[in-house]
């Protein structure tokens, strides 16, 4: 199964466009993890078409909070709809489990030993000072540490967060993750 793990950083944020639609907010970088080439491809606003290709040949999609904010908000640059490509949300599936949403760093932090190296609200104000190559960075340290998760969560069922001073287990049901027999993929460009 050919997955692509993937995240976007933005621009601005809610409040400055008055929405909390997704879909209001303009994207700065993208970072995408191709299984099949083992490779990660980093782009800023200017360059999102080279994310296309990527995203056309996956079987699934997976992110971390990507169904609520990615996919919509990424769906407003693709010119086909992201929505028919097979999609996992380590988020999603953490909050059916847990009852609750836990953030990433959290989860990272307990189940791989690993801490994200900034956050969104720091990535908006690198735009706005013009350090495109720190944004780059971050975004393609997410991707990275989303992956991880994702194939620590496949091979093990769970992942792990911490309560207070004890880590805790949460159970994942992974038997949605394959895709479905003959899925469909939008194949919207000219590849």
């Amino acid at each position: 199964m050919r997955y692509v793990v993937f995240d976007l950083e933005t621009q601005n944020i809610f409040t400055d466009v008055g929405s909390n639609n997704p879909a209001d907010l303009d994207i700065s970088v993208g970072c995408a993890y191709d299984s099949l080439t083992d490779e990660y491809t980093v782009v800023d606003i200017t360059e999102l078409n080279k994310l296309w290709p990527i995203i056309e040949k996956a079987d699934v999609l997976v992110g971390y909070n990507s169904n609520h904010f990615d996919i919509p908000l990424l769906n407003k640059y693709y010119p086909g709809d992201l929505t028919h490509i097979k999609s996992i949300d380590l988020l999603e599936d953490i909050r059916l489990s847990l009852g609750r949403r836990i953030r990433l760093d959290s989860v990272a932090q307990a189940t791989l030993g690993v801490k994200k190296s900034a956050n969104g609200l720091q990535a908006v104000k690198w735009w706005r000072e013009g350090d495109v190559a720190s944004i780059k960075k971050y975004c393609k340290q997410d991707v990275k540490v989303t992956k991880e998760l994702y194939e620590f969560a496949r091979d093990n069922k769970k992942v792990l967060f911490k309560d207070g001073m004890r880590k805790r287990e949460i159970p994942i049901d992974t038997s949605h993750w394959l895709p479905h027999e003959g899925h469909t993929m939008t194949y919207s460009l000219p590849f």
